[in-house]
């Protein structure tokens, strides 16, 4: 498949012209990456705009002890790179950002980018939206390292990411969410005796999607 033909898919350019698109293509690449490659370390500049066609991410921050951090994860059709500011020609991570499986990445010169699409008004919409849509992940980062307890941060992963729970072992769900594996048992058991949810074959299946809602948002309202 084309650069071009992968932005087209791409619902961030979907706005573009045929002549804009043949612009955009000229000022961008493709690149395929394996799993755990770390495409940005935390501080590290960068001249590109990237964006996520297909696979997976993570961004995470280390502790002091080299603890990793799990911030959230960016999936298919999402923008990853970090915007802190909207004057500058490069672009600076907050954060460590690594693929949890192979990917393929969508590479802009982020000065061209810029000069002709953001400085002439087109696809403002769209980079604000992307950059709210970050916004919004640090806001629920918050949420569940600061006020959430373990049933609001387990429950606020099975109603907004159940896909990603089953998908992974029990132990890293735990150290995503800072909490004990025996913790995460319990929370499971106590949501399935509620009849909350079912857990099929070790999978979960949400029986009350709105009781679950109701958990962690009670949380955010206090």
């Amino acid at each position: 498949m084309s650069v071009k033909e992968i932005i087209v898919k791409h619902t961030f350019f979907q706005s573009l012209t045929a002549d804009q698109l043949e612009k955009l293509a000229s000022l961008a690449t493709v690149q395929q990456y394996e799993k755990e490659y770390i495409l940005y370390y935390e501080r590290d500049e960068t001249s590109e705009l990237c964006f996520l066609v297909e696979g997976l991410a993570k961004a995470y921050k280390l502790d002091k002890h080299d603890n990793e951090i799990f911030l959230y994860y960016i999936y298919e059709n999402s923008m990853l790179s970090e915007i802190s500011s909207t004057e500058a020609f490069t672009l600076r991570s907050f954060s460590n950002i690594s693929f949890v499986e192979d990917s393929q990445v969508l590479k802009i010169n982020y000065k061209k980018f810029k000069e002709l699409f953001l400085d002439q008004h087109i696809l403002c919409h769209q980079f604000t939206a992307a950059l709210l849509e970050r916004s919004l992940q640090m806001q629920s980062l918050i949420n569940r390292e600061f006020l959430f307890d373990a049933v609001s941060k387990v429950s606020m992963m099975l109603r907004e990411d159940l896909a990603m729970f089953n998908k992974l072992k029990r132990h890293d769900i735990s150290l995503m969410l800072h909490i004990q594996p025996a913790t995460l048992s319990r929370v499971l058991n106590r949501l399935k005796r509620n009849n909350i949810i079912a857990i099929i074959h070790g999978k979960v299946e949400v029986l009350d999607a709105e009781a679950l809602e109701e958990i962690y948002k009670d949380k955010v309202d206090e």
